[in-house]
This record gives structure tokens, sequence and C-alpha cells, in this order.
């Protein structure tokens, strides 16, 4: 049996008040030519399918289509469980209904530990059981029992599922939660303060595979088949250097064969450049990815005036600059003299930099004066 195991789509997410949208949907379209052309028996989504709790109506109509496409015109199943940012009951909605369509959403506890069968020539039978995003709070009212961390909620389900398997099926698990020691992104929204939401992974060794979601980094912990797809795309620029994708995993009679990451790619990338202005500007007018999300460190020294609009006419999607260079030496004794500057030579760099020509001698004396009839009024 093969399924891709993808999670933390994150439909209808904004980046710096930028829609993503159209990308998610580039990507998804990536995903579903990859199926067209290499088919497989299920699509796994393991949480965070939205971005929010109350998706916009776009995000929305873009899951539709997705759906549309991936259970009714290509007859693959697709099996999905809510994440943190997810509004579990909103998902959920008709999930009975919606079983005999080919798609399965594992929203509610009720639903757990009853699986999703599906068959194959290679591997048999294989249980998918879904745990829903949980934390403590949930896990204690619903099984009136005394957890009281992320760990022991998910030892507990964990333990409840291993009950009901069936010897003669593979059995994996769909989960979305913090497994101990996997490395995390500026993009993930903290399941607890502290630390509390980590979980450790030997709850999951009887599974034959555990696709997770929540971390954006694609990672195994522990062993092989405990896997993070990682997210679809870029969602900060802590995450420039990963490679997004999805995973497609091989089960046969035994179990666990393999599982390869299979790259997609964004139409605009995230990346993180610095330089000098001027150079910048020089190197975004011949660079071929322009259009790309960008965060500028600018390592000028001194003023500049409006440089967010200077790097825009080359660079059309900065996001987001930092000026690292002002804070360079300030502790230095020429750090210290140019913070000392008198008011004349700083309206001195301001004109040049607005006007691109020097103060003439005319100019120069006016604005002196200028300064001496306000310091001879403050004086007053």
């Amino acid at each position: 049996m093969k399924f891709l195991h993808t999670s933390d789509w994150h439909l209808g997410r904004q980046f710096h008040n930028v829609s993503l949208l159209d990308d998610q949907r580039h990507v998804l379209n990536q995903m579903i030519q990859y199926m067209e052309q290499h088919p497989v028996d299920a699509l796994i989504v393991a949480g965070d399918v939205y971005d929010r709790s109350v998706p916009p109506t776009a995000a929305i109509e873009l899951l539709d289509e997705v759906v549309s496409k991936v259970c009714g015109q290509m007859g693959i199943p697709m099996i999905i469980i809510p994440g943190n940012h997810d509004g579990a009951k909103r998902l959920g909605f008709a999930a009975k209904q919606l079983q005999s369509s080919g798609l399965h959403i594992i929203s509610h506890f009720s639903q757990m530990l009853t699986p999703v069968v599906l068959k194959s020539a290679q591997a048999g039978e294989v249980a998918f059981y879904g745990m829903p995003y949980n934390d403590p709070e949930l896990v204690r009212d619903a099984f009136q029992n005394k957890v009281s961390s992320h760990d022991e909620a998910h030892q507990y389900l964990c333990e409840r599922m291993v009950e009901e398997f069936d010897p003669s099926q593979r059995h994996v698990l769909i989960s979305h939660c913090f497994v101990d020691g996997a490395m995390e992104s500026e993009s993930e929204r903290p399941l607890s303060i502290g630390g509390s939401d980590r979980v450790n992974h030997e709850h999951f060794l009887p599974f034959d595979y555990v696709a997770l979601g929540h971390l954006h980094q694609p990672q195994q912990k522990g062993q092989d088949f405990i896997r993070y797809s990682g997210s679809l795309m870029k969602y900060s620029f802590s995450e420039q250097h990963q490679k997004k994708g999805m995973t497609l995993v091989e089960l046969n009679e035994d179990g666990f064969v393999s599982a390869q990451h299979l790259p997609l790619s964004s139409p605009h990338d995230m990346r993180i450049i610095e330089g000098d202005l001027q150079a910048l500007i020089e190197q975004g007018q011949c660079d071929p990815h322009y259009e790309d999300y960008l965060l500028v460190r600018l390592m000028d020294k001194h003023a500049i005036l409006d440089p967010m609009e200077k790097l825009r006419k080359v660079y059309p999607n900065v996001l987001h600059l930092e000026k690292p260079g002002m804070l360079m030496d300030a502790d230095q004794a020429m750090g210290r003299a140019r913070l000392a500057r008198g008011e004349m030579d700083m309206f001195r760099d301001f004109f040049l930099e607005a006007k691109q020509e020097p103060l003439s001698e005319q100019q120069a004396l006016a604005i002196s004066q200028v300064i001496q009839s306000l310091k001879q009024g403050e004086s007053l």
C-alpha cells in the first residue's frame, strides 16, 4: 500500500497581511498532479487544514475543490484530523454522511477507536486511527480520567487504540502533537507554555506508521516510521532553508517499508537577504526570483529615507525590513561620535538622501539660522 502523508495546509493564512491562498492553490495542484501520475491508496492530512477555527470563505472553497478532485474525480480516500488551528466541530460537520464519498474526518473522540480500514494487495487491510488534536483537559472530560499533561493524554489514547488492534491488520496513527526533541519553527502556534506540550515518541511504537502534524519541518523522531511530513509550503522566514513537500509512505504485509519526501514548490519562495541598499537594488535588477517574499536586512550604517519604497521598485514583495547596520559599532568611539553629531550635520544627510544633491551654501545658511533661532527660543 502507498499513501501520501501531508499536514499543516493552513488554508487561508496571511503572511505580513499578504494572502497566501493563490500560492496554496498552486502547491495543492502539484500534489494532485502527482496523484494523477502516481496513483496512491489514500491521502492523509494530519491536522491544521485551515489556519484558524473560522476560516475565510475562499479557504473553504479551495478545500472543496481539492476534495472534489481527490475523492470525487480520482476516487482516492482522504483521511483528515483537526489540528490546534482548526475548529474540530466545524471541520467535522456532516462527517458521517461524507464517509460514503471517501472523505473521512475524524474530529471527535467517539470516532477515534473505529479505524478507517483500507485494503491493498501488498499490505492487506490497513487500519488508519485518527487522534483528533487534544489537550489534557479535553481527555479528562471525555474519558473521566486523571491525565495532567499532553504526554499522559497521548499515552492514554494510544493505549486505548492498541486495545482495539486486529492482529491481522497493519496499523497507522494520525496525530497532531509536539514530539519531544523534534525541531520547531517560528510559524507554529505553541500548544502550551513551558514545554508541557511535549509527547514521548515511545507511545507510538506499537503502530506500523505514525503520520504526525503540527511541526512544519519534515523530520522523523525516535524511529523511521514516526514522521512529520512538514507543512506544504513555508510560513515564516525561519523556514527559508527547509525543504517543503509531502511524504510518500509504503507498507506491506509485514508493516513499514519506506517513507520518501516528495518536494513541492511555491510560486513565491521565502528568503532573507542582506547588504547595503545600493548593492541590493543592483542585485534585484537581475535576480530571476525577484518576486519572492523577502525579509531584508539593511547593513547601511547611515539613515536612509524610505528604504522600503526604493527596495520594492526591484523587489515588489519585500514584507519586512530590519536595519542592523544602524546598530553596528554603536558602543564604539565611531558610533558614539556619529550619534553625537549636531543638527546641521544630520539635516545635511537628510537633504542629500531626499533630494539626491547636497545643500547649497545659501540653503545651509538659511537652515543654520533656523536652528539657531529654535535654540534661542528653547533657552528663553
